[in-house]
């Protein structure tokens, strides 16, 4: 269950980063509210996580997914830069997301 709150959290961060572009500096109400709902969200589900998996490898993958998922997000939204130094970037940090799921004990 630690996993899956840990993807959980890191889904939320994206919410949370995608939304601080919409915020305007925290200038829009319900932007600002959703964002920081996400925040709150994303920070217990990886508490949730912490309780049982190594802080160093569920902080990493927490801001490995929140990272690609973000940067994958403002490509799509924002039309940022998808060049392949960008994306091959990308990837190692998802390879490296997931050696340290296949390299970190199974959480009980």
């Amino acid at each position: 269950m630690a996993w899956i709150s840990l993807f959980i959290a890191g889904l939320f961060e994206i919410g949370w980063a995608i939304g601080l572009k919409y915020t305007d500096g925290f200038s829009k109400l319900w932007p600002s509210v959703w964002t920081v709902a996400a925040m709150i969200v994303s920070l217990l589900f990886l508490e949730y996580a912490l309780r049982t998996l190594p802080v160093g490898t569920a902080y990493a993958i927490w801001v490995g997914i929140g990272a690609v998922g973000t940067a994958i997000m403002g490509m799509w939204l924002f039309n940022e830069s998808r060049d392949i130094a960008r994306i091959v970037c990308l990837l190692l940090i998802v390879a490296g997301v997931i050696g340290l799921k296949f390299v970190t004990p199974s959480a009980t």
